[in-house]
């Protein structure tokens, strides 16, 4: 296990879980966060994601697993879709603990995140983007994340959720 590395992840946690979904598995929460701790050295994990008030169990499970949680509020929108965008308080959360961790690494495909790529390889603070997969990213993102990107759809030998 590599040591503690004062290092932050900052999770969209709703792209993260559709995106797994999408390429037909299950991501382990559990052993995600493992993997953060041990392959990047993570100390602090925020898990951006839409409050609603019967998911309290998915709440409490993720909360269990070492992830702080960091909710925006929901609405429906117009076609009945549930939403609550998370990009800005990703954003503040990275930028107010700025001075506080080594490294951050950002877990999403979604490319509204690019410019927050870019800023922290111009400051030596990104260790890594983590995007679903190859044909699941924003273009953007991996334009801005150049060497700095890896794909979950690489990891799912590692990270996929097993019933036993």
């Amino acid at each position: 296990m590599k040591k503690k590395q004062n290092n932050y992840a900052f999770i969209d946690g709703t792209n993260l879980h559709r995106s797994t979904l999408e390429m037909g598995w299950k991501l382990d929460t559990k052993k995600f966060r493992r993997y953060l701790e041990e392959m990047y050295g993570v100390v602090k994990a925020y898990y951006f994601i839409g409050y609603v008030e019967n998911n309290q169990k998915l709440y409490d499970t993720l909360k269990s697993r070492g992830y702080e949680l960091v909710y925006k509020e929901t609405y429906i929108d117009k076609d009945g879709k549930l939403k609550g965008n998370i990009d800005a308080e990703l954003v503040l959360q990275a930028m107010t603990h700025y001075r506080v961790y080594r490294e951050a690494i950002i877990v999403t495909s979604d490319g509204d995140f690019a410019c927050l790529v870019k800023y922290l390889i111009w400051k030596n603070k990104l260790r890594s983007v983590i995007a679903s997969s190859k044909g699941g990213c924003s273009h953007l993102l991996e334009q801005a994340s150049g060497t700095y990107i890896c794909y979950m759809d690489d990891l799912r030998k590692k990270l996929e959720y097993l019933k036993y």
